[in-house]
C-alpha cells in the first residue's frame, strides 16, 4: 500500500473500489438552515450511512487493498466508535478477522452496533479514556501480532474513501456547492474532500469545524505542525483526537481554507434543532457542520452550501445531558447556590418575591445532607429568555437570602452538576 500524499484521482478509484458496497447516501435541502442563511444550505446525510457514519468509506478502502498474506494475519484498529463499525462491516464482507480498542468513553450504542455488525469477525477491546489512548494499545498489538493496523484517518487510502462523500454530493446537487462544509477530528473526511475538491472544483471554499473542546487541527495549524492537546472534552466523541494526523496536517494546511471551532453547547442546540425541525437523529460530530453554518459562518460565497451530517449514532440516554448543555448555552438555564433560614415562609418567599413571570425551579437538592439548618441548596432555574436574567439577579440581590450564581465556566460548575 502507497503511503504517498493522496490525490482527487485517488478519491476516484475509491468510488470504484466501494461501488455499491456502501450506500450513497441523500444529500437533502435544509429549508430551516436555507431560510437562516437565504441560500441553500444541502446536508449530505452520513447518518443514513451503513454503520451510521461515512467511517465505512475510508475503512473499506483500506482493508480491501491488502495481501492475501495480510489478511490471514488480521487487522488491528483504534476508534471512538465510528470507524470500528466501518472496520467491522469491511472485516465481515472480506472475512477478515479482526480486533477493536475502544476508549472507555465510547457510548454502549456504539459498542452494541459494532458487535452487530462485525459477528465473529471482530473482538472488542476497551480501555483508556480517549482515542489516543486506545490507538496507543492497538498500535502496540499490531506490533506484536503481525496484524495490520487500519487508521481511521492517517492512511491514504483511508483518506481517499473518506472523499468520496464530497464527490457524491457534486453527483447529487442540481447546482454545484460554493461552500463545502465539514467535521474535523483526526482530519481525513476534511483531507478526503479538500484532495478531490482542489483537483476538480478548486474554486469551492473549504471548511472545516471542530468542538472547541478538542481543537486539535486548530492548535496544529497555530503551531505549524501536529501537537498533542493535553485534555480535551469528550462529549463530541466522534472527533474528541488530540492529534491530527501528519498526512492529513500537510493536506488540510496546504488546501483548506478554514478551520473553526464551535462550542459544544451550540451543538447541543443544533442536535436538538435537527431532530425537532428535520427529524435527523445526529451524533455531537455530525452537528458540526450544521453549527458553523447555523451561527458561526457570517460571510459565505453566493451559491449552496453543502454540510457533511457525518454520523447519526447517538445513544438516546444522552439526550438529558444535551438538552441540558443546550440551555445553559443558551442562557436559558442557571444554577445557583441558596441558603435558606429554617424559618417559616422562606421557601414562598423565594418563589413569590424572587422569581419572575415564566421562572421555573428544575432543578433542587440540598448540598449538606446532614445539616439542612445551615448548609445551601443548589437550585436551577430555567428562565422564558435570556433577557429576563438581568431582572432575576437584582430580585436575588434584594432579597434576604444569600444566593451565589454558579458560573458555567467555574469548576463548582462542573464539581455540582
Amino acid at each position: 500500500m502507497t503511503s504517498k500524499k493522496p490525490t482527487g484521482v485517488d478519491v476516484v478509484v475509491a468510488a470504484q473500489t466501494l461501488g455499491t458496497t456502501v450506500r450513497h447516501t441523500p444529500l437533502d435541502l435544509s429549508l430551516r438552515l436555507s431560510g437562516v442563511r437565504q441560500q441553500e444550505v444541502l446536508l449530505k446525510r452520513e447518518d443514513q450511512q451503513v454503520g451510521r457514519s461515512y467511517k465505512v468509506r475510508g475503512a473499506y478502502n483500506f482493508i480491501s487493498a491488502l495481501s492475501p498474506e495480510q489478511r490471514e494475519a488480521g487487522v488491528v484498529a483504534a476508534s471512538a466508535g465510528n470507524h470500528a463499525q466501518g472496520v467491522a462491516f469491511a472485516c465481515r464482507q472480506l472475512r477478515i478477522h479482526g480486533k477493536i480498542f475502544l476508549p472507555s468513553t465510547t457510548p454502549r450504542q456504539k459498542r452494541d452496533r459494532i458487535a452487530d455488525i462485525g459477528g465473529k469477525w471482530v473482538e472488542q477491546i476497551i480501555g483508556g479514556s480517549t482515542f489516543d489512548e486506545a490507538a496507543q494499545a492497538s498500535l502496540a498489538y499490531a506490533e506484536e501480532h503481525g496484524a495490520t493496523y487500519v487508521h481511521p484517518f492517517d492512511a491514504p487510502l483511508t483518506i481517499a474513501g473518506q472523499g468520496t462523500v464530497v464527490k457524491e454530493i457534486f453527483e447529487q446537487a442540481s447546482e454545484p456547492p460554493a461552500t463545502v462544509v465539514v467535521p474535523v477530528g483526526g482530519g481525513g473526511l476534511l483531507a478526503g474532500t479538500a484532495i478531490w475538491l482542489r483537483e476538480f472544483h478548486p474554486e469551492v471554499k473549504i471548511i472545516g469545524v471542530e468542538p472547541a473542546g478538542a481543537p486539535s487541527m486548530t492548535a496544529a495549524l497555530e503551531a505549524g505542525k501536529p501537537v498533542t492537546l493535553d485534555e480535551i472534552d469528550t462529549f463530541a466523541d466522534g472527533t474528541a483526537v488530540q492529534r491530527v494526523g501528519d498526512v492529513t496536517f500537510d493536506i488540510v494546511r496546504e488546501l483548506v481554507d478554514e478551520v473553526i471551532t464551535v462550542p459544544e453547547g451550540a451543538i447541543c442546540t443544533e442536535m436538538l434543532n435537527l431532530y425537532q425541525v428535520e427529524g435527523i437523529i445526529a451524533e455531537p460530530s455530525g452537528a458540526l457542520a450544521t453549527t458553523a453554518v447555523a451561527r458561526f459562518l457570517p460571510d459565505l460565497p453566493e451559491g449552496p452550501i453543502a454540510c457533511v451530517i457525518s454520523g447519526g449514532n447517538n445513544d438516546v440516554s444522552r439526550y438529558d445531558d444535551i438538552v441540558e448543555r443546550s440551555s445553559v448555552y443558551e442562557g436559558l438555564r442557571h444554577y445557583f447556590l441558596v441558603t435558606f433560614p429554617q424559618e417559616p415562609g422562606v421557601l414562598r418567599h423565594f418563589v413569590e418575591d424572587v422569581l419572575g413571570e415564566g421562572d421555573d425551579i428544575v432543578f433542587f437538592e440540598y448540598i449538606k445532607k446532614n445539616n439542612r439548618e445551615t448548609g445551601p441548596a443548589l437550585v436551577g432555574l430555567e428562565i422564558e429568555k435570556p433577557e429576563n436574567l438581568p431582572g432575576l439577579l437584582e430580585r436575588m440581590e434584594a432579597s434576604r437570602l444569600h444566593i451565589e450564581k454558579i458560573e458555567p465556566d467555574s469548576p463548582a460548575f462542573a464539581f455540582l452538576l
